[in-house]
């Protein structure tokens, strides 16, 4: 049998994961000093509270998960008999996956017969999220752990993201994302456009200034870059940004119609750390990233 996985960083919430059968590993943050596990130390994220706490002057760091979490989540998987497959976020943009080969290379010399497969999605949040959901969906109609990881290797590169956030301050802690300049963005409204390229890093790509402007890009991004947009799901991310959501989505059904298949889901509070309170991106699927 084949064992499911993805982590909490992907923006998949229990829900979702139960309807496709992947068990969650818990990517966590910290606050003065205290960690938090998504979805073992809280049943439901609270975002509005979450990003409220961090436009309040609070901000968060994350850190990776050793060697023997890792041996913690997988090893009843093998001791049970069973394959894993771990569809997660980017390679690139942490250290934790560095445990991760070790739990996997000691696990493997104790039970040789067992199988891992992996998939990197090469992004964090809503391009996981899209692929982790099309991933489940041909689990779900039969396709082997073979078949599943060779179509995340070919369309991985397919999944655009394109966001952008008010508070700069949040990127420059993290120092996740490269290109970011200029101290007093947020005073000026300065807002940097970012984007996950084909390593798995966020890159900021360009600026805009006022909202709707910055609105203007992302939709154009769907636009020229989208392939069989209407064939995938599109889904629109935001730490606490309804009325940007809603302004989004109404702009993507008068390009695309009312039978576009929309998401909206929250930024995750570990991913949220890093692009703070105020954020919102489109993912589709493109011609390229």
């Amino acid at each position: 049998m084949l064992v499911l996985f993805t982590d909490t960083d992907t923006d998949v919430t229990p829900e979702i994961a139960a309807k496709y059968g992947y068990r969650l590993i818990s990517m966590p943050y910290s606050i003065d000093g205290k960690t938090v596990y998504p979805y073992v130390d809280f049943d439901k994220f609270d975002s509005h509270a979450y990003y409220d706490m961090l436009r309040s002057g609070v901000i968060p760091n994350t850190s990776a998960l050793n060697k023997e979490n890792y041996i913690t989540y997988f090893e009843p998987v093998f001791a049970e008999g069973n394959d894993i497959l771990y569809v997660h976020f980017s390679r690139a943009m942490s250290a934790t996956f560095e445990s991760m080969d070790q739990a996997v290379r000691e696990l493997q010399e104790k039970y040789p017969e067992r199988k891992f497969y992996e998939i990197d999605t090469k992004g964090i949040s809503i391009i996981s999220l899209n692929m982790l959901q099309e991933i489940g969906d041909m689990y779900l109609a039969g396709k082997t752990a073979e078949e599943l990881v060779e179509w995340g290797r070919r369309e991985a590169d397919h999944f655009a993201v394109y966001f952008f956030a008010d508070d700069l301050r949040f990127f420059r802690h993290s120092g996740r994302v490269s290109g970011i300049a200029g101290t007093m963005g947020t005073l000026l409204g300065i807002r940097p456009i970012i984007y996950m390229n084909e390593e798995g890093k966020m890159v900021s790509i360009g600026k805009e200034k006022g909202r709707q402007k910055a609105m203007d890009r992302l939709i154009n991004y769907v636009v020229e870059l989208g392939d069989n947009v209407k064939g995938h799901r599109v889904i629109i991310a935001n730490s606490d940004t309804d009325e940007i959501v809603n302004e989004l989505k109404n702009m993507l059904i008068e390009k695309f119609g009312k039978d576009l298949d929309i998401q909206i889901v929250d930024v995750n509070p570990t991913a949220g750390a890093h692009c703070g309170p105020n954020a919102t991106g489109i993912c589709f699927h493109s011609i390229h990233r």
